[in-house]
């Protein structure tokens, strides 16, 4: 029988704010790939989303015939091999758990809610994405994963002869990308250089890495590994264990480390990021939704969520939130967490009302030839709904 793929959103996605503000889970990406994109890989198979429903005009929700069986998959699950070979093996009416979290349920017919017939306990590892400094706390590992699936059995372009490479065979580059006069060390992780890819000369790269189709490394830029710029990224300065999701901008000096950053953001020239404390002690996370501070290890950067920008010579501390569409900028440290639709910085803040804060969106995506769509309207709007009206 057919199957139809769904990634479900769970209550706990609101621990992941600001980025699940304005997609779903399994939207993220995590490694090379979003989760979504990760499935569609391992399943050959598209796969839709079952999320918030203010969401799901841009990720949307498809349902087949009475004579299909819906595979709904947590969207919070990073799939492997076990996994989908466990996926494979079950039958409608089965339901797939590990420690009481429910993994997998095969439904027959277009009814989600129908009850399960039969439930079984899964022993596999299984690495899920909860929090959001596991974005780049997963990254080194996701991106080794995805350069194993998206490169086997392929012929990478060749490395020019310009760059001085170590461990080559852990470098793959795809059609159109450029990279000349360059230091590539993939010796410690692969590096894998997207489709019309740009790294300018000068750049010294520590693999992994991983750069998504006309991402650009500026001249001289460092990047220490662990790092993902994905499409239309643009990185600069020094970077270290950093996800960029997409579309965003830290083209010059300065360091940003430990951090995740969202898309259409941009970060002005030597905005410089802590990601460790003088004392060296762990950092605390403000958990907007939990409305306390929760603590994630030794090492925290930025976490950055989509259209928001800083302006030059930005100083964030360690462990600093910025929600969806925030305007920083100004003298001193800005309050570690700024919520949604934020603008000023440490010397005051007030609210970046929704026209003005669209209309500077519909500008950033200009620049790198996009276009707004309804449904990325809908969803600022919806946004600024829930943080601003609501406060």
């Amino acid at each position: 029988m057919e199957r139809n793929y769904i990634l479900f959103d769970t209550p706990a996605r609101d621990l992941l704010y600001p980025f699940t503000y304005t997609r779903p889970v399994a939207a993220c990406r995590v490694g090379i790939l979003t989760i979504q994109e990760k499935w569609e890989q391992w399943l050959q198979a598209p796969v839709c989303h079952f999320t918030m429903s203010y969401l799901q005009e841009k990720y949307p929700l498809r349902l087949g015939t009475a004579n299909i069986e819906h595979v709904l998959i947590n969207g919070h699950i990073v799939p492997d091999k076990a996994l989908v070979d466990t996926i494979a093996s079950l039958k409608a009416g089965q339901e797939l758990y590990k420690k009481n979290h429910l993994l997998v349920k095969i439904v027959p017919g277009n009814d989600l809610t129908l009850p399960a017939e039969d439930r079984k306990n899964y022993n596999g590892p299984v690495d899920t994405l909860d929090l959001p400094w596991q974005i780049f706390g997963l990254n080194d590992k996701a991106i080794r994963e995805d350069f194993d699936l998206l490169t086997a059995g392929r012929t990478s372009a060749p490395i020019p002869a310009s760059n001085q490479v170590t461990a080559a065979e852990n470098i793959f580059i795809e059609a159109g990308a450029v990279v000349e006069h360059c230091v590539l060390n993939a010796s410690t992780g692969p590096i894998y250089i997207g489709k019309d890819a740009h790294i300018m000369e000068g750049c010294l790269v520590r693999g992994p890495l991983a750069m998504g189709e006309g991402a650009v490394l500026k001249m001289g830029t460092k990047v220490y590994g662990a790092t993902t710029l994905g499409p239309g990224c643009t990185g600069g300065g020094e970077i270290k264990n950093v996800m960029m999701f997409g579309y965003s901008n830290k083209g010059h000096e300065g360091y940003l480390g430990d951090a995740v950053i969202g898309e259409w953001c941009n970060l002005g020239a030597n905005t410089t990021c802590s990601n460790l404390k003088n004392n060296a002690g762990e950092v605390k996370v403000w958990m907007e939704a939990r409305k306390e501070a929760w603590p994630a290890g030794r090492k925290c950067g930025t976490l950055m969520g989509d259209y928001s920008r800083c302006g030059i010579n930005t100083m964030l501390n360690t462990g600093t939130v910025i929600g969806v569409s925030c305007n920083v900028f100004g003298g001193g440290f800005p309050p570690k967490f700024m919520p949604s639709f934020t603008w000023g910085g440490g010397e005051g803040t007030t609210v970046y009302r929704l026209q003005e804060a669209t209309r500077d969106a519909v500008a950033w995506m200009g620049f790198k030839g996009r276009q707004i769509t309804e449904a990325e309207r809908k969803i600022l709007g919806a946004v600024y709904e829930t943080v601003v009206k609501n406060e």
